[in-house]
């Protein structure tokens, strides 16, 4: 049996074909930023379609598009009151892989910077440290 690693984790049972489909569906679902922008502005509560277009600076026919694909692949929850329709987030565990993906991001950015000297998030690319 190989050795686990904090970098493996134990499988239950073989993915099959159709899990494998619903998790590229996922994976896709996240991967436009406006929709990870989305989930971020959702961490902290319902918003409408109006409220998310307005924090987003977007149109409400974009928002509520991508809304519909991210409930459709059940990322988001959605209910009705009146005229209106607020989503919510529908699987916590969607917002702590983006951040497990973004903590990963930021440290392999920070130590791509200290090899290269490197000033992360400096205002000119390419500017060297003192």
């Amino acid at each position: 049996m190989p050795k686990q690693t904090a970098k493996t984790s134990p499988r239950v049972a073989p993915l099959t074909p159709d899990l494998l489909a619903l998790v590229a569906r996922r994976f896709r679902m996240l991967g436009e930023p406006i929709r990870l922008r989305m989930l971020q502005c959702l961490e902290s509560g319902p918003l409408s379609v109006n409220e998310l277009a307005e924090k987003l600076q977007s149109t409400q026919s974009n928002i509520s598009r991508h809304l519909s694909a991210m409930h459709g692949a059940g990322l988001l929850d959605r209910r009705r009151e009146g005229n209106s329709t607020f989503y919510s987030v529908g699987d916590p565990l969607v917002v702590q892989l983006c951040e497990l993906v973004c903590n990963s991001a930021r440290e392999q950015t920070q130590q791509l910077a200290e090899r290269l000297g490197v000033e992360v998030g400096s205002a000119k690319p390419g500017r060297r440290r003192p």
